[in-house]
């Protein structure tokens, strides 16, 4: 039986199903997702983005690089998804948008090298400097 989660933002203008398992979960430390959370760190699950589907909507996109869109809802501004150019056809869902986010811990740890050094997490996770390599 196949994974089904359900997440969205914290209004309800944005709610979301997926089915299946996760490509990879993560916790990313660079600059552009601190920013655009205001945390010091955002954890994510990549997915095939057909498996993700929007039963409400609410979305509005920011292109947070030339090559990256970030989706948020529109009337409460909570960050739902990051799809870029270089991972076509996948969608990272932010786990903290998951309606049971403790379910989906995050499995690695990239851009490392920019993390916050105030920042101490000890969680025997790979660390990768930058994004992590792709196969």
């Amino acid at each position: 039986m196949a994974t089904k989660r359900e997440g969205g933002c914290q209004c309800g203008a944005v709610r979301y199903e997926i089915e299946g398992e996760a490509l990879f979960t993560a916790l990313c430390h660079c600059s552009m997702c601190r920013r655009a959370h205001a945390a010091p760190a955002v954890a994510w699950a990549m997915y095939p983005e057909d498996m993700v589907v929007f039963s409400k909507d609410g979305r509005a996109f920011h292109a947070s690089s030339p090559e990256a869109r970030r989706g948020f809802c529109q009337a409460c501004g909570t960050q739902i998804s990051f799809t870029a150019s270089f991972i076509p056809g996948l969608i990272d869902i932010a786990i903290g948008s998951l309606d049971r986010p403790e379910d989906l811990p995050p499995s690695l740890r990239y851009w490392e090298s920019r993390h916050l050094p105030w920042l101490k997490i000890e969680d025997g996770l790979p660390r990768y400097p930058e994004f992590p390599p792709q196969g």
